[in-house]
């Protein structure tokens, strides 16, 4: 059961198409730290949701009559947290799985953070099930970043970015700094409200002693020679992952340092996934498309599905 603080605590929770045993395993596990679960529910009306009840009674289901994308959803979440007088929102991918207390843990990280500085979010280290260790918190450089692991329980940690599932926001930043920007649609949400906090003299932490596990991006595909795993996305991924880094290297809160660096990585993701990893026609039309969008400042869904 949910704790005096946690109380004033709502799971924004948003799904399109979820598997419904992962689900049901993210509501049992987070409802009972926080004051509500609202599932907000891109999927579209003609499918019917699936039975996610809790025994707390907290669960509550917003369907959408359309994919109206991660931000704008994440959005509505926290809105409905607003109408309903809560001071925290814990944003949750569909895909996660928070420890027994992981709301509470990152509750009392952000209070005493809070005590002497301004700190606009907090999120927990997260284990990638398809990894074999916790994921580092990232601080940008000139030319690589810093990967920050934990390396004990009660470490607090200064980053320069937090995935949005885990994340727990005051409301009253959201107020200040604004709520997430919709016409990214889904990828590099994070990001950008993270830089954008940032910009404006907030801090994040990275809080070691909350847990949760996580499936990080879409499926994985075995590199030869041994060299590891990379992550295979589908073309309309790729169309944002384009569009909107392109639409953030002109963002004036972006830190130019990260830009920089970043454009490498889109030289090689228009290799890898144009030249090298099928369906390179499609993800090389889709990359493109993504990239002329992003320079024109188009925004919302992708217009080739």
């Amino acid at each position: 059961m949910a704790d005096h603080g946690t109380e004033k605590v709502c799971a924004v929770v948003v799904t399109y198409r979820p598997d419904v045993e992962v689900l049901r395993e993210l509501v049992g596990a987070v409802s009972g730290q926080v004051g509500a679960v609202l599932i907000v529910d891109n999927t579209g009306c003609d499918t019917s949701f699936p039975d996610v009840s809790s025994p707390t009674g907290r669960v509550h289901v917003l369907p959408q009559t359309h994919n109206i994308g991660l931000a704008a959803a994440q959005n509505v979440g926290i809105e409905w947290a607003k109408g309903h007088d809560f001071r925290h929102v814990l944003l949750m991918d569909q895909d996660s799985t928070p420890s027994d207390d992981m709301v509470p843990v990152l509750l009392k990280a952000l209070d005493t953070l809070c005590a002497e500085q301004r700190v606009a979010a907090v999120g927990p280290a997260f284990h990638d099930l398809r990894e074999d260790h916790v994921a580092p918190f990232v601080r940008v450089g000139h030319l690589f970043n810093r990967k920050l692991w934990c390396e004990y329980d009660h470490q607090l940690i200064a980053c320069d970015f937090l995935i949005s599932s885990g994340t727990l926001i005051p409301l009253d930043v959201i107020d200040a700094a604004g709520a997430m920007d919709s016409e990214l649609f889904i990828d590099n949400v994070d990001l950008e409200w993270s830089f954008r906090v940032q910009a404006m003299g907030y801090a994040l932490y990275g809080v070691c002693a909350a847990s949760m596990d996580h499936r990080l991006g879409d499926a994985r595909r075995r590199l030869p020679f041994g060299l590891g795993q990379m992550v295979v996305h589908g073309p309309a991924r790729l169309y944002f992952m384009m569009r909107n880094r392109i639409r953030l290297y002109g963002m004036r809160h972006v830190p130019r340092t990260w830009v920089m660096q970043d454009l490498p990585r889109l030289v090689g993701k228009l290799v890898l996934f144009g030249v090298i990893t099928g369906p390179r026609l499609r993800n090389l039309r889709y990359m493109l498309r993504g990239m002329a969008d992003g320079l024109r400042g188009r925004g919302g869904s992708c217009p080739l599905t």
